[in-house]
């Protein structure tokens, strides 16, 4: 039983009110005795702030309860999820997935807005747009940063979602924790930073900025493989590697918000040593999907020449269909997780998390067989003893962390928490 504490009758109302706000949001509909139940709190103040709580908007009465007697106490009450929506944006290089939500985190629209060459140029332009005056370019970045925006707020009212609370959106690169800017560890489209500043300008609108795969750290700690661990590595295994730290139930993102850009990790079996503005000779060159697809080519497996994060997600996945004797896979997934487990083992050491999550499309494909033998591998280079996991929050990790991010800070304003 959770109690409230001691304070100024004014304090003490917001206190209670955030607690039976959270209750209502993670257990549902519930009667009065209920919510008094749970939090210690007496009939007049569950009363109190029950009317408090319907006038604001924030709790309706949505049924009674039918076990119990019927009258006051039993009727149902539950969080108004529609007082408040919010937005998750997933910004790659080749597009943009958004989604939208309710207070309670409820998705209820999505779309997927492809753009086919940086700069925001059609794909039918091909080489000649290169070619086009820098302010051509800068019109295209700002028109496809423009047709994102409309599409969001096109998809937000067909949700039912007149204004957006607050967007979040997850981004490759590095987001500065002192000034939420973006900067990039390589050649990111111009049209991000449009993107951005269009959805800043948003009236009445709060807009996150996260890098993406800090943002899917956040989704398998909170409802993924990590939710029993307060600390943890993600390690991002798709076009490029990254990581996610999780140390005491917190993100750590470093002075310059560079914490996790392991892509740039010197380690052994790369062609050379990675730079200030190039990750080819690091980490990156042994795991990301380049380095993949070549791999599996290299052991008769099928990879498709595009060498991008869907092709080296196929080429896993052909590996875990041949596996057993005088088969690739088995020969393919060993070399894999070994490369992996470099890595790793250079994270692991420094930072003795005991716990290592494998996402994005690489780690998807592989699940639990891949996991099995990073561990193994990883159990050979570190004294340090840990377990390796399979990712559980799927392809929409960076939209689910996402969610949650702006869910939060919906939750902060509108319920008053610190």
């Amino acid at each position: 039983m959770t109690t409230a504490r001691t304070a100024t009758p004014s304090t003490a109302r917001a206190i209670n009110d955030r607690l039976a706000l959270n209750l209502l949001l993670d257990q549902g509909p519930l009667t009065a005795t209920e919510l008094r139940d749970l939090t210690g709190l007496s009939r007049p103040t569950v009363a109190d702030l029950l009317e408090r709580l319907q006038r604001t908007g924030l709790v309706a009465v949505v049924g009674e309860r039918g076990e119990q007697r019927r009258g006051p106490n039993a009727r149902l009450y539950a969080l108004v999820a529609s007082r408040a929506h919010l937005a998750a944006v997933d910004v790659r290089e080749g597009g943009v997935s958004l989604v939208v939500a309710d207070l309670a985190g409820q998705v209820l629209a999505s779309a997927d807005i492809p753009v086919d060459v940086p700069g925001g140029d059609s794909a039918a332009d091909g080489p000649a747009a290169v070619d086009r005056p820098a302010a051509d370019r800068a019109s295209a970045d700002r028109d496809t940063a423009a047709r994102i925006v409309r599409t969001l707020l096109d998809t937000a009212a067909r949700a039912g979602a007149g204004h957006l609370h607050t967007v979040a959106v997850g981004a490759p690169g590095l987001v500065d924790p002192a000034t939420g800017r973006l900067q990039s560890t390589g050649e990111l489209p111009a049209w991000h930073a449009e993107l951005l500043a269009a959805l800043r300008a948003l009236p009445g609108t709060d807009v996150i900025l996260e890098n993406e795969v800090n943002l899917a750290g956040r989704a398998e700690y909170r409802t993924g493989a990590a939710r029993d661990r307060e600390d943890f590595v993600l390690i991002w295994l798709g076009h490029s590697v990254g990581a996610a730290v999780v140390l005491d139930g917190r993100l750590r993102r470093g002075a310059s918000g560079g914490t996790g850009e392991i892509c740039f990790l010197p380690v052994p079996g790369s062609t050379g040593l990675p730079s200030a503005t190039s990750c080819e000779g690091g980490f990156h060159g042994l795991a990301g999907s380049a380095a993949v697809c070549a791999l599996a080519r290299a052991h008769g497996l099928p990879a498709d020449p595009a060498d991008d994060a869907s092709a080296a997600e196929a080429a896993v996945r052909a590996a875990l269909r041949a596996l057993g004797d005088d088969q690739p896979g088995g020969p393919f997934l060993e070399e894999l997780a070994e490369r992996i487990a470099v890595g790793a083992s250079a994270v692991c050491v420094v930072l003795d998390p005991g716990c290592v999550v494998l996402g994005g499309e690489i780690g998807r494909a592989g699940g639990a067989e891949l996991a099995a033998r990073v561990e193994r591998r990883l159990a050979m280079l570190s004294p340090l003893r840990t377990e390796v996991r399979a990712g559980e929050a799927g392809g929409g990790a960076v939209l689910g962390g996402a969610v949650l991010t702006a869910g939060d800070a919906v939750r902060r304003d509108l319920f008053g928490e610190p």
